[in-house]
Formats: structure tokens, C-alpha cells, sequence
């Protein structure tokens, strides 16, 4: 008994002093959100009062900041990938995680081409006049019109180690990282092997010490971003049918976003309010990045600093969900597709439109999660069906609002998936060879 009271003083300054710091920490996280707002709404009263030269100013920051993004981007997916499948390519933990991710990546994603079709379905956009749809043809990208469906999943398969990399390309980054992943998970345990793999969480902590400094300065790029996005919305006019179909397509996001996902959450459990809270950086940077792929580093941030996420889940279901996990555009490709088959003049049987709800989703999941990957993935399954791509021209203007709608709900269901799986494997995976510390 004495024993015990001799060691409660200190115990109890250890329970204080924790209590304190959690106190700090979450004052800390209190003043970034609110410094977050604030950059929000200011950038976006600068962005509306259409300042020329402010606007070339934010146009420049902006896309620093993508760049910046993009940087981290390419290397955080392929090292995540390489880490986690190395230390649990032999373990049980890797099959449950993997089942887990898919099985709630094409619930979510099935329910939001459903939205969207339901949305469609109920408004029916009109059709556009003839010469405005022969008009957007113009506005096409070059050379897209002739890019078919093989040629999107061709351009995956890689033909040297380092053309993903300097391309850019997600799929073939995940591809390559995958490889070596499950390489050194079944490769003999030499000291070669060891010394390989602490070189790359090396590596790994470097990157995560450089998106520790990137979120600091975020509020810089928040308020370039929201001035950028409120000019954009100030000098554009949506009407019509062209505005009935935008509403389709952002109200499905919506829809999705607040009612659909926060669903999936609350039946298993989880408070979805509290994970939005703590997922609020990455959904924010995606909302301005229009990158799935270029906000993982935050979005790994976000899910192990803030929301206590088992690093095993999140370092591979995170990287994962972010190649195939793609809600918004499922949503976007099913509606788009059936808006330009309707202006074509196609018959758009129940049949029909159930059919291309699942193309939808199977062409959402081998998706890249790069800016208007939705759209150019839109536009080669139109011209592989032989459908007119004018309207595609037509739509590009309000595509940029498009994107950072259904990127941040990309963005927020990837969170809701590793959340729910960490949840669901809480308690039963293994802390050893876990990767690297939390970042």
C-alpha cells in the first residue's frame, strides 16, 4: 500500500502534464481551423472584388501550392505503398484491410452513381440547341476526341521504372510501388533487404516532415485558392439546361457528401461529425487542389495525427482508395455520359442507364486522382461509344467548380473508408512492423 502512494505523486504530474499538452494540442488545432475560415472568406471577398492584378498575384500562389502539392504527391503514395506492403505482405492483417477497402470503396461508390442517376432522372435536363453543341466542339483539348478506353488503361501499364514518376501517372506509380512492395515482403530477410527498407522510411520521414512545414503555410494557399475559385464564379453565367444539368451533378455530390457518407459512418458506429473534424485539412485542400492524389499527403496526416488511425490501415488503404475510391466521379461520368448521349439523340433506355451506372463505376475506380482526370475519362468512354463530343467543350468552362466539388468528396470518402476500417479492425492488428512512427 505504501509502495503504491509513494508512486501516485508521480503519476499523477505524468496524468497532468498529458492533459495539459492534449489541452494545447487541441487549442492549436482550434486556432488552425479558425485561421483555415479566415483565409477562406477573406480570399474569397478578394477573388469577387476582381482585382486584375490581385488575381494574377493568387493565379501564381495557387499554383505554386499545387505544385508544391504535387511534389510530395507522386513519392508519399509510392513509398506508402512500398512500406506497408513490405511489413504486412506476409501477415493476415493485409488480406482483412484490402477486403475491408474494397468492400466499402464500391458501396460508397455504387450509392453515388445511384444518386446521381436518381438526380437525372427526377430534373431531366433539356437538351442544349444544336449550334451551341457544335460550337463547344472547339473547345475540346487537342487530340483527346481520339483517345479511346484501352488507350487510358494501356497508358497504366509502365514501360521503364521512371516514366511513371516523372510523368505523374497514379496508377502506374501504384503499380511499380506495389511490385516492389510485395518483392521485399516475400524476398529473402537478408541484411541487404534491412538496411533497403530503412533507407526508404527514411525517405518517409523526410517527406512527412516536409508536409508537417506545407500545412503550416497553408492558409497562404487557402485564401489564393478561394480568391481564385469566387473570380471564376463572378465572371461565369450558368443557365438553362446547362445549369439544370450542374445542379444534377453538384447536388448528387452534395448529397453524397453530406447525407450518403455520414450514413455509412453512423451505421458502423462512428460519429461522422467528429471524423469530418478530423479529416477537415485534407477535404480542404482537396477542395482547392481538384487532386485526390496530390492531397494524400495531408490526408495521411490528417488520419494519423488527428484521427488515431492505425498506421497499417491508413498507409494502405489510404493510397489505395485514393487510385480507386472516386465517388464524385462516378457521379460525373454517369451523368455527363447520359447527358451527352441524350443531346446525341440516343436512346436512353432503364436498361440503358443501369448499364452505364456500373461502366460508371468500373471506369471511376481505374480513374487516375489527378485534376479533371474525370473529365478526360469521360470524354474517351463518349468517343469510344461514338457519341458527338461538343457538348464536352460546352461543359469544360464549369468544370473547374465541378472538380473541386467532387475531388473534396473523393477526398472525404477515402477518410470514411479507412476511418470505418480502422474501426471494424480495431484491437486486432498487429503493432509490429508497423512503418515508421505517426506522422
Amino acid at each position: 500500500m505504501a509502495d503504491q502512494h509513494k508512486h501516485t505523486p508521480h503519476d499523477e504530474v505524468e496524468q497532468q502534464a498529458q492533459a495539459a499538452l492534449s489541452a494545447a494540442k487541441l487549442s492549436g488545432q482550434k486556432r488552425q481551423l479558425a485561421l483555415w475560415i479566415a483565409a477562406l472568406i477573406v480570399g474569397g471577398i478578394l477573388g469577387w472584388a476582381n482585382v486584375p492584378a490581385l488575381n494574377d498575384l493568387f493565379s501564381f500562389i495557387a499554383t505554386v501550392f499545387t505544385r508544391l502539392f504535387q511534389f510530395v504527391a507522386v513519392p508519399t503514395i509510392a513509398l506508402a505503398v512500398i512500406t506497408t506492403l513490405a511489413a504486412l505482405g506476409t501477415k493476415r492483417d493485409t488480406g482483412r484491410i484490402f477486403a475491408h477497402a474494397v468492400t466499402y470503396t464500391l458501396l460508397t461508390t455504387i450509392c453515388a452513381a445511384a444518386v446521381g442517376l436518381a438526380l437525372f432522372l427526377w430534373l431531366a435536363p433539356a437538351n442544349l440547341p444544336a449550334d451551341v453543341v457544335g460550337a463547344g466542339i472547339s473547345d475540346v483539348p487537342g487530340k483527346l476526341e481520339g483517345l479511346s478506353y484501352y488507350d487510358h488503361f494501356l497508358s497504366i501499364v509502365p514501360n521503364n521504372v521512371l516514366a511513371p514518376f516523372v510523368s505523374g501517372n497514379v496508377l502506374s506509380v501504384m503499380l511499380v510501388a506495389a511490385a516492389a512492395g510485395l518483392g521485399l515482403a516475400f524476398a529473402p530477410k537478408t541484411e541487404n533487404r534491412e538496411m533497403f527498407l530503412k533507407g526508404i522510411h527514411g525517405l518517409q520521414e523526410l517527406l512527412f516532415t516536409l508536409i508537417r512545414a506545407l500545412i503550416t503555410v497553408l492558409p497562404v494557399g487557402i485564401l489564393a485558392f478561394a480568391a481564385q475559385l469566387a473570380a471564376q464564379i463572378e465572371a461565369g453565367v450558368i443557365i438553362g439546361s446547362l445549369g439544370v444539368y450542374t445542379a444534377v451533378v453538384i447536388g448528387g455530390n452534395l448529397i453524397q457528401f453530406f447525407i450518403v457518407i455520414p450514413f455509412f459512418l453512423a451505421v458502423r458506429g462512428l460519429n461522422p461529425v467528429r471524423v469530418f473534424r478530423q479529416m477537415m485539412p485534407a477535404v480542404a485542400v482537396a477542395l482547392f487542389t481538384k487532386s485526390s492524389a496530390g492531397t494524400l499527403p495531408v490526408t495521411l496526416a490528417s488520419a494519423e495525427q488527428r484521427l488515431k488511425a492505425h498506421p497499417s490501415v491508413t498507409r494502405f488503404v489510404l493510397p489505395i482508395c485514393t487510385t480507386i475510391n472516386m465517388n464524385g466521379c462516378a457521379a460525373f461520368i454517369l451523368v455527363t455520359s447520359l447527358y451527352v448521349m441524350q443531346n446525341a439523340g440516343m436512346e436512353l433506355s432503364l436498361g440503358t442507364m443501369i448499364s452505364w451506372l456500373f461502366i460508371a463505376v468500373l471506369a471511376a475506380v481505374g480513374n487516375a486522382g489527378v485534376p479533371m482526370g474525370c473529365y478526360f475519362l469521360t470524354l474517351s468512354l463518349m468517343v469510344s461509344i461514338g457519341a458527338p463530343v461538343g457538348l464536352m467543350g460546352v461543359i469544360l468552362p464549369i468544370y473547374s467548380i465541378i472538380d473541386m466539388i467532387e475531388t473534396a468528396e473523393n477526398v472525404w470518402s477515402d477518410s470514411a473508408v479507412c476511418a470505418i476500417t480502422n474501426h471494424d479492425l480495431e484491437g486486432t492488428l498487429s503493432d509490429e512492423d508497423v512503418p515508421v512512427p505517426s506522422v
